[in-house]
């Protein structure tokens, strides 16, 4: 035998065995193929399980956000009453404070201090409380609105609330009105 005859047949006897290499192959692969197209029973349970835990979840975290906002809504429903009546109040406050200048009308002064104060008694049933300023005080800008700044008369007034020019209020911790206040320039 020649050495080509030789070469000849060696290259025949391996392209032999790689066709039957690749024939068994594609048998293996047509046999994977069809078991991964085929989930099992279990991992269909598993797949299912998944969506209901999922879905419980889901409901779940419903559940506590709706209760979550009923409660909110509950503590500041009378937000938009309480702040149609706070004008009324203020009205109030500077009646009593010009009854107070004219002695005359000392009975209708104190009609007016009981409406007042039942008006008020009532608010602050509801949740609602003045938030207390006084001349002096730490400017807080997330509490106070600033309407103007003036010189400061002192030096320790710098920075600080001068006059309050109309009362705050709350209802719960939520803040509905702003006290307005003039600041001391620095």
């Amino acid at each position: 035998m020649s050495k080509d005859e030789y070469t000849k047949e060696e290259e025949l006897k391996d392209t032999i065995k790689n066709s039957e290499l690749d024939i068994d192959n594609a048998d293996t692969n047509k046999e994977e193929e069809v078991e991964t197209v085929e989930p099992t029973v279990e991992e269909l349970i598993q797949v299912e399980k998944d969506k209901f835990l999922r879905l419980f979840a889901e409901f779940e975290n419903y559940k506590k956000r709706t209760t979550k906002e009923r409660i909110e809504l509950f503590k500041t429903a009378g937000q938009e009453i309480m702040t149609v009546l706070l004008p009324i109040l203020d009205d109030f406050e500077r009646a009593l404070t010009h009854a107070d200048d004219d002695k005359e009308a000392e009975e209708l002064r104190k009609g007016v201090l009981l409406i007042y104060q039942k008006l008020l008694k009532t608010l602050e049933q509801k949740g609602l409380t003045a938030i207390e300023v006084e001349a002096g005080d730490d400017f807080d800008a997330d509490t106070h609105n600033a309407i103007t700044q003036i010189p400061a008369p002192s030096e320790d007034l710098k920075g600080k609330i001068i006059d309050c020019v109309e009362k705050g209020y709350k209802l719960g911790d939520k803040i509905i009105r702003h006290p307005k206040v003039v600041v001391g320039q620095a």
